[in-house]
């Protein structure tokens, strides 16, 4: 096994496929009483989830474009005419920092993707507006991005994809709302 790690810290080698059940009954022999219903479900998580960030960052690199760039400039083609946001509205709907917005954007109108100029919500916003090469990027891109990922999930029929995605939104929203290890009020 490798030792070799990527940008986040995973490890470079293929992902097990040793099966969750026999994960989670090795331990139910090892530590006899312990909790292990979670392994079913977090293990295929965790791997699917792997799976599909090596897959993503593999096909934006063959797009030209990388993750953050993809992020701002979704954002803001998302936002509708005239596909102008504050950087205010960025980081809010992006859940990023100020600075790392900062960044992103210099990035961006270096490229040509972006302009900034003085926003009509307020005199002290910077708002951040698609050029005709950043609009026409990001829908290329993500035409061509959600054609691939829509391929990756085809072997779903339509009634595990609306099951699954149920289910999905559910485990999403329980976590989202409160968040493993941060102290409840």
């Amino acid at each position: 096994m490798s030792n070799d790690l990527d940008a986040e810290g995973y490890p470079l080698s293929p992902i097990s496929t040793w099966p969750a059940a026999d994960i989670a009954a090795s331990w139910q022999r090892e530590l006899p009483g312990v909790r292990t219903e979670s392994i079913e479900i977090i293990t295929p998580i965790w791997r699917i989830a792997k799976v599909l960030a090596d897959d993503r960052r593999r096909t934006l690199a063959e797009l030209g474009v990388d993750p953050s760039t993809l992020d701002l400039l979704s954002v803001i083609r998302r936002s509708g005419p005239p596909y102008e946001l504050t950087t205010r509205e960025i980081a809010r709907r992006t859940l990023i920092t100020a600075g790392a917005v900062s960044q992103r954007v210099a990035r961006a109108e270096r490229a040509g993707l972006v302009e900034r100029s003085s926003s009509s919500v307020s005199r002290r916003a910077v708002a951040v507006r698609l050029t005709d090469i950043g609009h026409r990027l990001i829908e290329t891109t993500v035409r061509q991005l959600l054609e691939h990922e829509a391929d990756l999930i085809s072997a779903l029929t339509a009634a595990e994809y609306t099951a699954l995605a149920g289910i999905l939104a559910t485990l999403e929203q329980t976590l989202v709302s409160s968040p493993p290890n941060e102290p409840q009020e």
